[in-house]
């Protein structure tokens, strides 16, 4: 098993847009636009205009955001053909690849076992 330790105490960060260099001079496309009022709104927390090692863990691994839960909408919101909210047997089996593919079971070994509420 590789092992890779990265210091972020002296790593900053200023807004991913700021990479962006229009060559025309023309407007800058809308996902610039979107990300820097992102990384204004949400990301540089102290308003400094660079990201330092909190706001990057924050931004990574947020401590308000349920990972299982959104993941779950997901597999519920692209498999629920007919909006009920359920899932069917059938509407799990005719998009198993994205349950196979999914951390919500366990990259699908937890399909293999028997459930009752299936």
């Amino acid at each position: 098993i590789l092992k890779v330790k990265y210091d972020l105490s002296e790593t900053l960060i200023s807004s991913p847009a700021d990479m962006f260099a229009n060559e025309e001079g023309g407007p800058e496309p809308d996902w610039v636009i979107t990300e820097r009022e992102q990384f204004a709104d949400f990301r540089d927390l102290n308003k400094d205009g660079k990201m330092d090692k909190e706001e990057i863990q924050h931004w990574i691994l947020p401590q308000d955001y349920d990972h299982a839960l959104a993941e779950a909408r997901h597999l519920v919101y692209e498999s629920d053909v007919d909006k009920d909210q359920k899932l069917t047997k059938e509407e799990v089996l005719d998009n198993w690849n994205m349950f196979v593919g999914s951390q919500a079971t366990n990259y699908g070994e937890d399909l293999t076992r028997n459930h009752d509420e299936l």
